[in-house]
């Protein structure tokens, strides 16, 4: 019979819950717990923390490109825990996904010895709701956001899966994949970071899968929604001076691509009529700033689940 483990930081107790198809009590109002969600992936672990209030309003996270095994990066590298932490909605924290896209790959990656094709989307928006449902969160009353590799998936999730998700924000999100090259720039991204190989993800360039995972030329299936953007410019901030020189320059970089990627689907949006708040700020692609971001999106978050 399957059961399904939850391990709760409050007072480090370790539990079994009932079988699946039981009644099952929500968690505790404020606790923080790990689960491990079954998948097409395998075992998926989750990071949550629930509602401080017993609601059932939920935050999704995702992380960036390099997002760890072990932990989400919202958990350590911002304080993202702390200013949700009185509010009535669970924060949601997938861990794992590295080089990911939070997407459906066609195979696994032929270049780094995958085994397990890569089902983010269909993990996100089916088997993770179905499973966090049986402790009271609600499947059709959730908001999304992502910080550099989650951002365009963030819009991407929300755009198709409009029954589940009320808001969408992308933080440093490249936006337009299917834009001239910059195919090549997530060839070498993700070659870097574990030896995956984006073919395997979306095809080769001109397969439908590219303009059906681009937020800009999709932009149609957000109408209406809650939309928050936010890029830095490229230029150094405040924020920057603790991660040194040649962290510094490599951030300047990638963010000077997040901002033109913002701008051109802010200009998306305005050809289509419709509307969202696309700030750009001075920073670069550093975890402080998307902190920054997810304090302004709060509440605009809360507001949109009705989650004060």
């Amino acid at each position: 019979m399957a059961t399904a483990v939850l391990m709760s930081s409050l007072g480090g107790a370790v539990a079994t819950a009932a079988p699946i198809h039981a009644p099952i009590l929500r968690a505790p109002a404020r606790g923080f717990s790990e689960l491990s969600v079954p998948s097409s992936m395998g075992p998926i672990k989750v990071q949550v923390q629930w509602a401080a209030r017993g609601g059932s309003a939920a935050l999704y996270l995702l992380d960036g490109l390099r997002a760890p095994a072990d932990h989400s990066q919202w958990t350590t590298d911002t304080d993202a825990l702390a200013q949700f932490a009185d509010d009535n909605v669970t924060l949601v924290l997938p861990v794992g996904g590295h080089s990911s896209f939070y997407t459906d790959w066609y195979q696994p990656s032929s270049t780094n010895g995958q085994e397990t094709t890569y089902k983010w989307e269909t993990f996100l928006t089916q088997e993770l709701p179905a499973y966090l449902q049986r402790f009271g969160v609600s499947r059709t009353n959730d908001a999304v956001v992502g910080a550099s590799m989650g951002g365009n998936a963030a819009l991407i999730l929300a755009g198709y899966h409009r029954n589940q998700f009320k808001f969408a924000g992308s933080f440093s999100g490249f936006l337009h994949p299917t834009f001239p090259l910059w195919n090549e720039a997530m060839r070498a991204a993700m070659r870097d970071e574990g030896n995956f190989n984006v073919d395997d993800m979306w095809g080769p360039v001109g397969d439908p899968a590219w303009s059906r995972n681009d937020a800009t030329e999709q932009a149609e299936l957000l109408r209406g929604l809650p939309i928050y953007v936010s890029t830095g410019n490229g230029l150094p901030g405040p924020l920057d001076v603790p991660f040194g020189v040649g962290n510094t320059v490599n951030a300047m970089g990638l963010e000077s691509m997040t901002t033109i990627a913002a701008q051109m689907f802010r200009d998306r949006l305005a050809e289509l009529g419709m509307t969202a708040r696309v700030d750009t700020v001075d920073g670069t692609h550093t975890w402080p700033y998307w902190q920054q971001a997810l304090a302004t999106a709060r509440p605009m978050i809360l507001d949109a689940l009705g989650a004060h």
